[in-house]
């Protein structure tokens, strides 16, 4: 079975692609395509909405029927409380995934006053790509239609109103918030779908101009064939990408491979694109730790631990927790996250300055860090450069860890040996033809690093580390220093509490 639904998962994404290539400067939608139902009992037929009354999607819940206003009575609506849309995407079993539960559960755990409505749009979801796709403008202005006839009739103030779409179902907030009288509170996509939506107009897809806040977690941008199953550029007011919107931890195939259950490309393709629900169930369920993303211009420049600055409103909380920020536009934020919930960690920038002091023109070592801190230790952490490292030059890296351990109180800093890993083998082999002096034996390569310093994101503290030893300065593979707190120059504010609750 899994092998005929990987088929045709290729077979679809091959016919959205040739679907694509095909239509000049990527308008997907023509007018003409726009036929839609404006009888608003013909657009209600085909969808329900479902107001949640109990944790259990297998209790039937309370029917909203536009226009009928004994459902509101009987689902006792509650006008002064916050409501809540949320908006399924494209489904190929015609039946609600699991996600659906954990987040209407999480919600209304979170927001127990609270209207939370299911918009079920599966009949016209349930078809080809394609098609779903040109179904979305029509179930986003029967979501505008009831949402209309919620303010006519019970006066509803639309900043109380967040759409929260996933996937498909974020295009369907976004023509929903367009179609609305007025302006809606506030719209969440999660990870918005790709293929059809990608460099197309703003008033063909969400865009942040449906909402007063639109925020969006993109958790899939990698492209197959041509396209993303994500969409990849930034299209809210802010638009934050977990791990760069790339590989989410936990989702590899060889971790897929290795889980208990088994698992395919399927099972990581699914892995990835839900990680925005579970993020932002996350943000639900986990109030007290919040996890803060970081503006940066690209993901290249955040591994390089350049943008974990607060100032500014430069740093945010993610999924629920976001905060609108002064009005702009594609905003861009990043930050890495655990595999598992709670997914929330702590980000370092640390630079440290390596100077060649022997033989060691050519180096190319494979560093580690190990941090000590108040509560807890850490494992040895791999320092990832994106380049080599610049000798003679100042090196900014980030170090993520999985755990809050406290203030920090000593890093060690490690050379892997030559034969401690394959990747330590293959760089020792390739430096063997030119790395032995006359004699026959290897050169011993020896850096120096004299201090390193550190920025914590979620505290914004600055320490400066410099060797426990002030003799033991030099490294060369295989060795080891240990970096105690000291002063040189950073100015070092203490903070009370963590920056979480911004």
């Amino acid at each position: 079975m899994k092998k005929l639904t990987f088929s045709l998962w290729i077979v679809l994404l091959c016919a959205i692609a040739l679907f694509a290539s095909g239509v000049e400067d990527n308008e997907l939608f023509k007018d003409e395509e726009f036929k839609v139902l404006y009888d608003d009992e013909a657009i209600h037929d085909r969808i329900t909405y479902n107001m949640r009354k109990s944790l259990n999607l297998d209790v039937d819940g309370c029917i909203l029927v536009p226009g009928e206003k004994r459902s509101l009575q009987e689902c006792g609506f509650n006008v002064t409380a916050k409501t809540f849309f949320i908006i399924h995407g494209w489904t190929t079993s015609g039946m609600f995934e699991s996600w659906m539960q954990k987040l209407v559960s999480a919600m209304m755990q979170r927001e127990p006053e609270s209207n939370v409505v299911i918009v079920d749009w599966l009949p016209m979801a349930h078809q080809l790509y394609p098609d779903a796709v040109n179904h979305t403008h029509q179930v986003g202005l029967s979501v505008a239609t009831t949402i209309n006839w919620l303010q006519a009739e019970q006066q509803l103030p639309l900043q109380n109103v967040h759409l929260i779409g996933y996937s498909l179902g974020a295009h369907v907030a976004g023509y929903a918030g367009t179609s609305v009288r007025g302006t809606i509170g506030r719209i969440t996509g999660l990870d918005p779908a790709g293929p059809m939506f990608e460099g197309v107009g703003d008033d063909k897809r969400l865009s942040s101009g449906d909402a007063d806040f639109v925020d969006i977690l993109h958790t899939y941008t990698r492209e197959a064939l041509g396209i993303s199953i994500g969409i990849q550029q930034p299209i809210g007011d802010i638009d934050i990408y977990p791990n760069g919107g790339d590989v989410q931890p936990g989702c590899s195939l060889r971790e897929m491979l290795t889980s208990t259950a088994g698992g395919s490309f399927m099972d990581v393709i699914k892995c990835e694109h839900e990680r925005a629900v579970l993020l932002f169930v996350d943000s639900l369920m986990n109030n007290e730790y919040m996890s803060l993303a970081y503006q940066c211009t690209d993901p290249e420049r955040f591994k390089k631990g350049i943008c974990l600055s607060c100032r500014k409103n430069r740093c945010n909380n993610i999924g629920y927790n976001t905060k609108k920020m002064r009005k702009r536009s594609n905003c861009k934020m990043y930050l890495k996250t655990r595999a598992v919930t709670p997914f929330g960690g702590i980000h370092y920038q640390m630079k440290m300055h390596v100077f060649n002091r022997k033989q060691a023109d050519d180096a190319d070592p494979t560093f580690h860090v190990k941090l000590y801190g108040a509560h807890n230790d850490t494992d040895d952490l791999h320092v990832d450069f994106p380049n080599k490292v610049g000798l003679n030059l100042t090196n900014t890296f980030l170090v993520f860890t999985e755990d809050d351990i406290g203030d920090l109180l000593k890093i060690r800093l490690s050379w892997e040996g030559a034969n401690e890993s394959l990747g330590s083998i293959w760089k020792n082999m390739k430096k063997s033809f030119w790395s032995w002096n006359r004699t026959g034996t290897p050169i011993k390569q020896v850096l120096e690093v004299r201090r390193i310093r550190v920025k914590c994101g979620e505290t914004q503290k600055k320490f400066t580390f410099c060797a426990q030893d002030p003799s033991v300065t030099e490294i060369s593979p295989g060795q080891v220093i240990t970096y105690v707190k000291c002063r040189d120059g950073w100015e070092v504010k203490p903070s009370k509490k963590r920056l979480h609750n911004l």
